[in-house]
């Protein structure tokens, strides 16, 4: 059954309500091209904004000289940027003027139209968009086929009060994600100052001895990473997205880098550190991809699962292996990887267990508090897509909605 629109809403394609432009890329052999100050986005600079909805910079940038020699167009702040090729349907607002490469479509609203009512329309029809996506290397949905796209398009100011119900929601989610990182930052701090600069509670009176690392305190061991650590990857078992289809539910599915679904049954229960196993395995700064995860959980064979071995604590092990320069344990070249072997040989800084059990109880509550982020968070994103396809199509009437977003997230 057809769902009935209100009767001040319209439907309208976005050929009608927006103009359309594809992205271009400079001639990459040309260096100059890419040492200006011209923002110029690539598909990843959304993709790793993971929930957020605004993007403020981009990775790289060019010059006007590349933007005059090229397709790319510079684009004002406002535009509703969506990926078009290969991973179809990410969705951000430029906050800031941006060219893209040709893996965007992108949107210029006319006056009947909010750019964040459009980029909300969007998100909630990213099965659609793969949909229309065609091609034979990789997928990819053209410009014509997006300007005949329909949207339901109520009043410009019903528009608005969508909108601001809905980025109410991520405002929330954007609010706490900023505090986790202060959190985790404090943590960092404290672990560093101790464990690399070694300037611990009563460093005065301990003496420096030499070690296969280096100068370490007197009292302390260098062991490997296998013997301070508890492994389960014989726990793990890979779903293919078939099967997760039909095991739909409330426990996160883990990748190698983030979640990549929510299914009705767990494999693990408890904190866990999961490092990338292969596919995704080091940052851009040479580090590894990490997950602290708390809680039932299911992973997938791309994903190191690990737990510290006491005395070293879980929470102790994820600091430490976020400050590791991992690439000299990193195989293979078009798909990088971490096997078990190389990941237990790196070495550890094994502290006496009186300061690390001080320590543990200092960076605790931390934890506890980033944890319960995550799930406020994990809520809010929760309610937020309940609602965004039912107030986009008009089902829910927001005049009379009375929505308290905070109070859906405890």
């Amino acid at each position: 059954m057809v769902q009935k629109l209100p009767k001040d809403w319209k439907i309208k394609t976005l050929g009608e309500v927006t103009d359309i432009f594809k992205g271009g890329t400079p001639k990459r052999s040309v260096e100059r091209y890419f040492q200006g100050d011209i923002a110029w986005a690539i598909p990843t600079d959304i993709t790793k904004l993971n929930d957020a909805l605004y993007i403020d910079d981009t990775e790289t940038h060019i010059t006007e000289e590349a933007l005059g020699k090229s397709s790319a167009k510079l684009l004002p702040a406002g535009t509703v940027l969506l990926t078009s090729r290969a991973t179809i349907g990410k969705v951000a607002i430029s906050r800031i003027p941006m060219a893209t490469n040709q893996g965007f479509a992108n949107f210029l609203c006319k006056e009947e139209i909010d750019n964040l009512f459009l980029a909300y329309y969007l998100k909630a029809k990213t099965d659609l968009l793969i949909s229309l996506g065609t091609g034979t290397t990789f997928l990819e949905v053209t410009k014509g086929r997006l300007l005949e796209v329909e949207i339901p398009l109520p009043p410009l100011a019903t528009q608005r009060k969508i909108a601001a119900i809905l980025s109410t929601y991520d405002d929330l989610i954007e609010n706490n994600t900023r505090r986790i990182k202060i959190l985790e930052d404090i943590a960092q701090t404290l672990y560093r100052e101790w464990f690399v600069h070694f300037r611990f509670p009563g460093h005065e009176n301990v003496p420096m001895v030499e070690s296969p690392l280096g100068p370490i305190p007197q009292g302390w061991q260098v062991k490997s990473f296998g013997e301070v650590s508890l492994n389960f990857d014989r726990q793990r078992k890979p779903l293919s997205g078939r099967v997760r289809a039909k095991m739909q539910g409330e426990y996160p599915y883990y990748g190698a880098a983030k979640v990549l679904d929510h299914i009705n049954d767990y494999l693990f229960d408890g904190r866990y550190l999961l490092i990338g196993e292969d596919g995704s395995v080091v940052t851009k700064d040479g580090k590894p991809v990490l997950q602290l995860v708390t809680g039932k959980l299911w992973v997938n064979n791309h994903t190191h699962v690990v737990q510290g071995k006491s005395p070293i604590s879980t929470n102790f092990l994820y600091l430490f292996m976020s400050n590791v320069a991992i690439l000299g344990y990193v195989t293979g070249s078009a798909q990088p990887k971490i096997n078990q072997q190389n990941l237990n040989r790196i070495p550890v800084i094994s502290p006496p267990q009186k300061l690390l059990e001080k320590f543990d109880q200092m960076i605790e509550s931390n934890f506890e508090n980033i944890t319960a982020l995550k799930l406020k968070n994990a809520n809010l994103r929760q309610t937020r897509d309940l609602l965004l396809p039912k107030l986009i199509s008009g089902e829910i009437d927001v005049s009379e909605l009375d929505i308290d977003p905070d109070s859906k997230s405890n």
